[in-house]
């Protein structure tokens, strides 16, 4: 296959890569020679672009991977990474490559580079869950999820760090191996977690999608604070209403956890959905008419300029049709207080071990790996955890409160006859990194300190608990060029048409500018 394409060839054919109206456009000023692309172009594409650029030969994959491998390089101070396989990325894009010239039909990923969370089993490569105790793990087997990816022809270019075992939200993840992931926007400041590092390496440009997991906001979180695009897929009360694959994952909780594509666009996002539900991509769905559940609670309490960014964006989307609907969820937050922890500080005794036993991991247990944790928030997490401090909650949790949780969300949008909820994702921008504790307090507007995270879990963690679908996506960014998040939760279920109502409200608002690295 000759990959010495001219870049006049390249923008001639890239029609859909200039459409896109990527903030700075998408070649510009990136000094691109008749070589083809250059390292910067590829940088700035979507999933999608760079699949097509590759399907019909204007971008070689191993070309491709080794641009983004170096952007990983480039970028290790951000601690996006705990593991990049070059060597593999680069036979598995060659192989890709060797099967376009000898014109194979492709897979639907063929050549997409991809990171994985690092509490994802990937065959071959250790998954540490970021922590001490598990970093030798080497799974003989690829998390199922995971799998329809690689079967598809995504390439793993490596683990993406995060949060210390995912029990937290900023991804300050003190294990020396590991380090607190940067937010690219401002390497002061967090990305959001537990999947910070899937985020950072998407916004960051090492990568256009990538594989996070989510029990009470850990791919959306990270989306909005990154500025990217995340989806809690339904999970219901598993079995049949369980969207995607649990097994091969570090747990938390099976009734919660969750894994979830990550991108920066939200056609990215939907992309890897179909591929991993065997379906095709979400369409479109149109603002006009859409009855949309404004919650009085999730508003509450804002960061100015969160409240501000958000007002902007509900004022367009009314503009474009949609019908708000100022309705609150009362008795929510009661009722999410008693599944909350009772369910994600209990089920991991019983749930570790389990996956321990599956990956075929022994003489590791849930003590042992308590007393490496590096991270103070983490080790907390794991004294309650241990002392079974939820235990006596637990029956509760499962048996009354969490069905009570289902149904005043299925009541919410039945009787209001509304297609989503839209609010903001988290409640601030992203706070600064607390290398000490890895989670400890901040203010908003200047007020007293608040619990860094129940605070950015607050308007994720109902929805994770009630097991409905969940779908974050930029809605703009601050004074200060941080990014500010919007999320819209559906009924169970109804994750394919959150992805259409996202990509009308992505069309709206926009993308976000890259971050100034």
């Amino acid at each position: 296959m000759n990959t010495r394409i001219s870049r006049r060839k390249f923008l001639r054919t890239s029609g859909a890569v200039v459409a896109t109206g990527l903030v700075g456009g998408a070649f510009s000023g990136c000094g691109g020679t008749d070589e083809g692309p250059s390292a910067a172009e590829q940088r700035e594409l979507t999933a999608s672009q760079a699949l097509l650029a590759i399907r019909e030969g204007r971008l070689s994959a191993e070309v491709y991977v080794s641009t983004l491998l170096a952007r990983a390089e480039q970028l290790a101070d951000l601690n996006a990474l705990i593991t990049l396989d070059k060597a593999g990325a680069i036979d598995a894009a060659r192989k890709i490559d060797a099967m376009r010239a000898a014109g194979t039909t492709l897979p639907q990923l063929a050549g997409l580079p991809i990171v994985v969370k690092d509490n994802i089993n990937t065959r071959g490569l250790p998954t540490t869950a970021g922590t001490t105790a598990l970093r030798n793990v080497r799974p003989s087997a690829n998390a199922p999820t995971l799998q329809k990816l690689i079967d598809a022809g995504a390439i793993v270019l490596g683990k993406a760090n995060m949060h210390e075992l995912a029990f937290g939200i900023t991804s300050t993840n003190l294990t020396s191996f590991a380090g607190p992931v940067k937010n690219p926007y401002d390497k002061t400041r967090i990305p959001g977690g537990s999947s910070g590092g899937t985020a950072v390496s998407i916004a960051a440009r090492i990568v256009p999608v990538g594989l996070g997991t989510d029990t009470g906001g850990s791919t959306r979180v990270p989306a909005a604070l990154s500025g990217i695009v995340g989806l809690r897929p339904s999970v219901g009360n598993g079995g049949a209403e369980r969207r995607y694959d649990a097994a091969g994952v570090v747990p938390i909780s099976h009734t919660r956890d969750t894994v979830g594509p990550m991108g920066r666009t939200v056609a990215d996002v939907a992309l890897l959905d179909a591929v991993i539900t065997n379906s095709t991509p979400a369409s479109v769905v149109a603002l006009s008419g859409l009855r949309i559940g404004v919650p009085a609670s999730f508003w509450a309490g804002l960061d100015n300029e969160v409240a501000s960014i958000m007002a902007a964006a509900r004022s367009k989307l009314a503009a474009a049709g949609v019908v708000f609907v100022d309705v609150d969820t009362a008795g929510l937050t009661a009722l999410n207080n008693n599944v909350s922890f009772p369910i994600a500080l209990h089920e991991p005794i019983a749930d570790i071990p389990a996956y321990l036993a599956a990956t075929g991991v022994s003489g590791i247990t849930v003590a042992s790996i308590a007393a490496q944790i590096a991270s103070p928030d983490v080790a907390g997490a794991f004294g309650a955890i241990l002392g079974d401090a939820f235990g006596g909650a637990y029956d509760a949790a499962i048996n009354v409160h969490r069905p009570q949780m289902q149904s005043l969300y299925a009541s919410y949008f039945a009787n209001n006859q509304l297609d989503a909820m839209m609010f903001p994702t988290t409640v601030a921008p992203a706070t600064t990194i607390d290398a000490v504790n890895g989670s400890s307090t901040f203010s908003i507007n200047g007020g007293p300190p608040v619990d860094t995270f129940t605070t950015y879990i607050r308007n994720t963690d109902p929805g994770s608990n009630a097991g409905i679908p969940g779908l974050a996506l930029p809605a703009g960014m601050t004074a200060g060029g941080l990014p500010v998040g919007l999320e819209i939760d559906g009924p169970l279920g109804s994750d394919r048409k959150l992805l259409g109502i996202g990509l009308s409200i992505e069309a709206l608002l926009g993308t976000l500018k890259p971050a100034p690295l």
